[in-house]
């Protein structure tokens, strides 16, 4: 559906993207994910023919991003677009005007768009009273509006609570059984986990692509998890057989080198360091495990202050 081949794209002396290549099957959810100034909304919008690669190419179904037909992608970018002195009924019926929709296909597709996402009964509600859910909602019903092949979704439940996100992936789930192919980018581990396939990028690189069960296999470690009233980000950092350190507020998930002695290790480590109360479980790796452990940059270790 979505070939990406070693593309490139700098902005004056930041390079966004390097050497990037990504293929997107049809009919996945594929999952794009990264730290701010990954190249994640750069490498969407050239999907979108918004801008232009320095180098490489995009295909989308088979053509150059730049001829692929506008009315089969829908594009949802990370701030709402919409008008907010517009009601949700008058946002879809200008963005269906567009696209020159006529009115009565325009009347039956957001029937069947507003109950999908549930905004049926809202129709007459200024988007500017829209919480950031239904806000999401809108845009999303809006850009489904010329039944498109391929959604592309920049962050689309960034800032959203929980529950509204929650439902905003059921509708993906919904979409994506009735065919669509879906990109999206976010900045939650969690809805990685609900892709088909993820993609890890890191300044402007791929770091790895897999299923999320296959990214968690790429592990030949062991990840613990340690609770203990411990503050200091970096306590684990030189104690032997951790090769990473992530740290959550007194719980940390190490990455340690598979060894039957590495709990009597860790207890020990602490002990001599002044914690005789830390508990210790093996963990399956999270998709947050995963990210950072692969893409992130490790901090040094902060000198101790005397």
């Amino acid at each position: 559906m979505l070939s990406c081949h070693e593309v490139s794209k700098s902005f004056g002396t930041t390079q966004a993207l390097a050497e990037l290549s990504i293929q997107v099957n049809k009919g996945e959810i594929f999952g794009l994910v990264g730290p701010d100034g990954a190249g994640k909304t750069t490498f969407m919008r050239m999907v979108c023919n918004l801008i232009d690669a320095d180098m490489g190419t995009i295909t989308v179904g088979g053509l150059p991003a730049s001829r692929y037909p506008r009315e089969r992608l829908g594009y949802m970018p990370q701030r709402f677009s919409l008008y907010g002195d517009l009601t949700i009924a008058e946002n879809i019926s200008f963005f269906a005007s567009l696209y020159s929709l006529d009115k009565n296909i325009t009347r039956q597709r957001s029937e069947e768009m507003l109950r999908i996402t549930g905004l049926t009964g809202f129709e007459n509600r200024l988007a500017d009273n829209l919480s950031g859910g239904m806000k999401q909602k809108l845009a999303l019903t809006s850009a489904l509006m010329t039944r498109p092949e391929l959604m592309v979704l920049d962050e689309p439940t960034y800032g959203v609570d929980p529950e509204s996100r929650k439902e905003f992936w059921q509708i993906l789930y919904r979409l994506n059984e009735s065919g669509i192919t879906i990109l999206i980018s976010t900045p939650y581990m969690d809805e990685a986990e609900l892709c088909h396939r993820v993609a890890l990028i890191n300044s402007g690189k791929l770091v790895a692509c897999d299923s999320p069960l296959g990214l968690k296999n790429l592990f030949d470690r062991q990840v613990v998890e340690v609770r203990a009233g411990i503050i200091d980000p970096y306590f684990f950092d030189l104690c032997p057989g951790v090769v990473d350190s992530s740290y959550y507020s007194k719980r940390f998930h190490l990455l340690v080198e598979v060894n039957e002695q590495i709990f009597d290790t860790l207890q020990e480590y602490a002990l001599h360091k002044g914690f005789a109360d830390i508990t210790l479980n093996y963990i399956s790796p999270s998709m947050e495990d995963v990210f950072a452990f692969l893409a992130e940059p490790r901090l040094p270790k902060q000198p101790d202050v005397v």
